[in-house]
């Protein structure tokens, strides 16, 4: 079982200004003249770790990360103005274009999946791979399965936490009670309903309970942005045509990839990374058979390392 590789700090980051209000912040780690990688967090909303750095040989690796609108430390936090998956693509090339990056590996799990997927999508040429996890199609059926009914089944204690704040008369369309909450005036409505949804998702990422996850999704700051992201994005479908991605995935053709997937993944179940390897033949489907859907859980993170492995040995023989 492969280890992340050991802690490193950024050699430089900065704020880029796109769409007024928003301002992104950016860093680079690792091997300046390396080959470039980016990683997409999750979310929407949830920012970049200091361990996300940590997938990437920084011998090898020229490590991109970023901030997405209204996240982590971009500026303003949890902002929902100009704030659509149009818009984050369009901030990946940014980014691309300010640092003189030709073409990058893409590295993005959950909703990092997705905006991988979609901004590959809408520009192949600029794509040399994907590294994927937790894939999220982002379709009705998937956030009716998280936010609705299906999970709830699985996890039916902590179900009745995340519903607490929910007058039982509004529980049929909860999706929609939690986003007038979010985004209503009343401070103390809106940071009970953003506590309740974020946990509900820490608590369930990971096969076994995990202190430290629950500690992330639980912070004041993660929980804001996370749970009005989340909800900005579903209660929209994500700013996405129905069955966006795989209707696209032939524009994948030429790409190589790398599927990571976890047996028991709750958030997004393992149908998802079923149906894009369908779609996307020309990637490896790779099954965590005990993992959920965390990057941080052993079975994953070892499978990702091996895939930026694999990833970098493959393009240096290009």
């Amino acid at each position: 079982m492969r280890s992340l590789f050991p802690e490193i700090k950024p050699n430089k980051s900065f704020h880029l200004a796109v769409d007024p209000p928003h301002e992104l912040y950016v860093e680079e780690c690792g091997n300046p003249d390396g080959l470039p990688v980016l990683f997409l967090h999750g979310g929407p909303g949830a920012g970049c770790e200091p361990y996300h750095r940590r997938f990437f040989d920084p011998e090898i690796y020229r490590i991109v990360l970023f901030d997405q609108r209204g996240a982590g430390r971009s500026r303003p936090h949890a902002s929902l103005e100009a704030n659509t998956t149009p818009h984050l693509v369009a901030d990946i090339e940014q980014i691309r274009e300010h640092l003189g990056i030709e073409r990058w590996v893409l590295f993005g799990g959950s909703w990092g999946s997705t905006l991988s997927l979609v901004y590959a999508e809408a520009h192949p040429s600029r794509v040399l791979a994907l590294i994927l996890r937790g894939i999220f199609l982002c379709r009705r059926h998937e956030i009716d399965w998280f936010y609705q009914q299906g999970a709830s089944r699985i996890f039916p204690d902590y179900w009745e936490d995340f519903i607490a704040p929910i007058p039982e008369s509004e529980r049929d369309r909860l999706l929609h009670a939690y986003y007038q909450r979010l985004t209503g005036d009343d401070e103390l409505a809106r940071m009970a309903a953003a506590k309740a949804w974020s946990l509900w998702e820490g608590r369930c990422v990971t096969l076994q309970p995990s202190g430290a996850a629950q500690d992330f999704f639980g912070t004041p700051h993660v929980a804001l942005s996370l749970a009005r992201l989340e909800s900005h994005y579903f209660i929209n479908d994500s700013f996405l045509s129905p069955n966006q991605i795989l209707r696209d995935a032939y524009r994948l053709a030429d790409i190589p990839g790398i599927i990571v997937h976890g047996r028991y993944d709750i958030v997004c179940p393992l149908e998802n990374a079923f149906q894009l390897h369908r779609a996307w033949p020309k990637a490896q489907l790779i099954v965590v058979p005990d993992s959920g859907h965390a990057a941080s859980e052993s079975g994953i993170a070892d499978a990702l390392l091996k895939g930026t492995h694999t990833v970098s040995q493959m393009l240096r023989r290009r």
